[in-house]
């Protein structure tokens, strides 16, 4: 089932309810900084296992205790719900 693209309007209200994200190139955008890194890890792992029961996967890398995220439905050609969702959801196991 495909996921519409949100319009300007709709990414610049789901901003306001995202602390920390931006979007940048394109994508929705956060880095998480954690006291190290098996904080940082850790996080990832929690992530990783709600991605997948989302179906939505992030683009991520890690260096030592910061986690650079960018979210974007490849397959709209940008920006959907799915994108505010996982990044929600990252925001509540991140801890805020």
């Amino acid at each position: 089932m495909a996921t519409a693209k949100l319009t300007e309007q709709e990414i610049t209200a789901g901003l306001r309810t995202l602390h920390g994200w931006s979007v940048a190139g394109g994508n929705l955008h956060r880095v998480f900084e954690f006291k190290d890194f098996s904080a940082a890890f850790g996080f990832m792992t929690r992530v990783a296992i709600a991605a997948e029961k989302m179906d939505h996967h992030p683009d991520w890398s890690n260096s030592w205790n910061k986690v650079t995220v960018d979210l974007c439905t490849h397959s709209a050609g940008g920006l959907t719900k799915n994108d505010f969702d996982l990044a929600s959801a990252m925001q509540k196991i991140f801890g805020g």
